[in-house]
């Protein structure tokens, strides 16, 4: 570099950007070079993504089609995602639609009363005895080969399967049996089993009754305009309600 440029550099004055003006300090802050640089870059940048989205629009096939088009909608400029009908049985919708939450928890009270009315009467004994006995007994080391359950229990050895019914020798010497031919006990067995299917079907209504108000309860939260909206955990299903994580509000 010459004298000549080095002493030009040297006396070059340092041209500084003006502060804003005491008249118009209630304006804001005045704009300098390098604020408007950023926004110049961030107008261009906006202005080439809506181009190129243009383009992509004009170029875009009109017979394109993908199932996301009718599983979402756009509510309020917020993206949702539609529910899929598999979450609900056509016969929870017709009840959701044609009746009230009230309605619901009578029925399901009924059914549930009905329940126990019937269980009352059998005392479920067949299924009781289906399932394994697990009793422990404690015996002295060395006398397990001796041991005998039945006498233990003084009763019957073919009555040791059974977990109620399940009389003493002592007591069934003092009973005295009516004599039934095998026609009565015919009809008896088949009123029980009669029975047990209807306590199997009233369960199952007593459960989809259940499942229906967990449902509308649900439905009615959300429709509530006080409470925030609340985090969805888990999807419903036809089995089974949805799970919803509600924040908490603070009561006065």
């Amino acid at each position: 570099m010459s004298s000549w440029k080095k002493a030009a550099k040297a006396n070059q004055k340092t041209h500084k950007e003006r502060h804003q003006p005491e008249s118009r300090k209630h304006l804001g802050l005045l704009e300098k070079k390098k604020d408007y640089k950023k926004r110049a870059e961030d107008y261009h940048e906006k202005g080439k993504t809506l181009k190129l989205l243009r383009k992509r629009t004009l170029d875009k096939n009109p017979d394109e089609f993908y199932f996301h088009m009718i599983n979402s909608r756009i509510k309020d400029g917020v993206h949702h995602e539609l529910e899929k009908d598999d979450e609900f049985t056509p016969e929870q919708m017709k009840l959701m639609e044609t009746q009230d939450i009230k309605y619901i928890n009578m029925k399901r009270t009924i059914e549930s009363r009905r329940i126990n009315r019937l269980q009352s009467h059998l005392h479920m004994t067949d299924i009781a005895d289906s399932t394994p006995n697990t009793h422990i007994f404690f015996v002295d080391e060395g006398d397990e080969k001796t041991f005998d359950i039945a006498k233990r229990l003084d009763t019957h050895p073919s009555l040791l399967g059974r977990k109620s019914n399940r009389p003493k020798l002592s007591d069934l010497k003092k009973i005295s049996l009516p004599d039934v031919d095998v026609e009565t006990v015919e009809i008896m067995k088949k009123k029980k089993e009669r029975t047990y299917k209807e306590i199997a079907k009233r369960i199952q209504r007593e459960k989809e009754l259940t499942l229906i108000q967990r449902k509308m309860e649900m439905k009615r939260h959300l429709q509530d305009a006080k409470i925030l909206k609340p985090k969805k955990i888990k999807r419903g299903t036809k089995v089974s309600a949805p799970v919803y994580e509600f924040p908490y509000i603070r009561k006065k």
